[in-house]
């Protein structure tokens, strides 16, 4: 197994630095004081500055630490903060001599784990050789505003690599067409249930597990035959999706891969799921947020790093109370302490899980 790395420098572009400093004011990480750094933070194992000089409009970011691979692998590469440094990239599983698994197999992946609004969405689907053969045919058919017709080829891909959100959830109607009822399972955790599982686990990347392991328990009592689960990796090691995994889920192969998406055709389709899952909740959302809006996608922001999360989110805590939150953000996000602040509030105004303490039995918070 290669070593892991332990120091890492990045040169950062502007879009770059306000992806980085998204991801840290959005996360569980400590701040630090480091001088001459511009921020500064430290996580389980690591720390990051991104340094107050520029230069050609960019500026350094360093990473350290025992677990940096982790932290580059695993959060600074998917957020688009720095490009792709291991593995080679996002690469194309038909490509000739590309890695790619074949056979019967099921994959499983998330949506929702970075973004402040909305829920976290984890879905497992099931395919063979002819399935996944039609998924890399797929032909996607769309209609611009002004009633343009537009053809996606690309086919079933990582959902990442799909930047029309239009097309993304087409897409999953098709595939979920394509695979029927027996060979796909959902889980969608909404912001009220995943502030009460956060504040009895603690942890993102049990969480995680868990939903990944109700998952593929769910697939694999439709697909009692299936021999192999591919996750797309979440965490280090394989040990923590393997603790969460049940009676069927330890009975079978269960492989934790980077970037699966490129290895599996049943993981690319479940990332494109498990999104669709994430967007139609955000549409959902958007309905209560502006019910004059004509086109719900795109009215909640996505992701935590955008200047429009605070601004909604302080929007609607002004007009409904800090209550609001916690049925419609992740709440241990240090979004939510900025939000409060500028209303006037802090998280003792917040039910008991937005303060990570002990659940309570109600599925919704009420403002009584």
């Amino acid at each position: 197994m290669p070593e892991q790395k332990t120091c890492y420098t990045f040169e950062l572009d502007e879009g770059q630095q306000e992806k980085f400093l998204g991801l840290i004011a959005g996360g569980c990480y400590r701040p630090r004081k480091v001088p001459y750094a511009l921020a500064a933070a430290e996580g389980d194992g690591f720390n990051c500055a991104l340094y107050e000089k520029v230069k050609h409009g960019r500026r350094k970011l360093c990473v350290q630490g025992s677990k940096a691979q982790d932290f580059v692998e695993f959060f600074l590469e998917p957020g688009g903060v720095v490009p792709v440094t291991m593995g080679g990239g996002m690469a194309d599983p038909t490509a000739p001599g590309a890695e790619a698994a074949h056979g019967a197999h099921a994959g499983s992946d998330e949506s929702g784990k970075g973004d402040y609004f909305g829920p976290l969405a984890v879905a497992c689907c099931y395919v063979d050789d002819a399935l996944a053969e039609e998924m890399r045919k797929m032909r996607v058919v769309w209609y611009d505003s002004r009633d343009v017709k537009h053809v996606d080829e690309g086919g079933v891909r990582d959902c990442k690599l799909i930047s029309n959100n239009v097309v993304l959830m087409r897409m999953a109607t098709m595939i979920r067409g394509l695979l029927g009822e027996t060979r796909y399972a959902m889980v969608k955790i909404g912001p009220a249930a995943y502030n009460r599982l956060y504040a009895k686990m603690r942890n993102v990347n049990r969480l995680l597990a868990w939903a990944h392991g109700t998952c593929i328990e769910e697939l694999l009592e439709k697909q009692p035959s299936c021999p192999l689960v591919v996750v797309d990796q979440f965490a280090p090691t394989e040990a923590t999706i393997k603790r969460a995994l049940k009676t069927r889920g330890k009975a079978v192969t269960v492989e934790q891969r980077h970037r699966a998406e490129s290895y599996s055709m049943a993981v690319a389709a479940a990332s494109v799921l498990a999104r669709d899952a994430f967007l139609r909740s955000l549409c959902d959302m958007a309905r209560d947020v502006d019910p004059s809006a004509q086109v719900p996608l795109g009215v909640v922001p996505i992701g935590s790093s955008d200047p429009r999360v605070r601004e909604l989110a302080e929007q609607m805590t002004r007009a409904h109370g800090p209550v609001w939150l916690m049925n419609h953000c992740k709440a241990h996000f240090q979004t939510t302490d900025k939000v409060l602040a500028a209303c006037g509030k802090s998280r003792q105004d917040l039910p008991p899980e937005g303060q990570v303490a002990s659940a309570v039995k109600n599925g919704e918070y009420s403002n009584g």
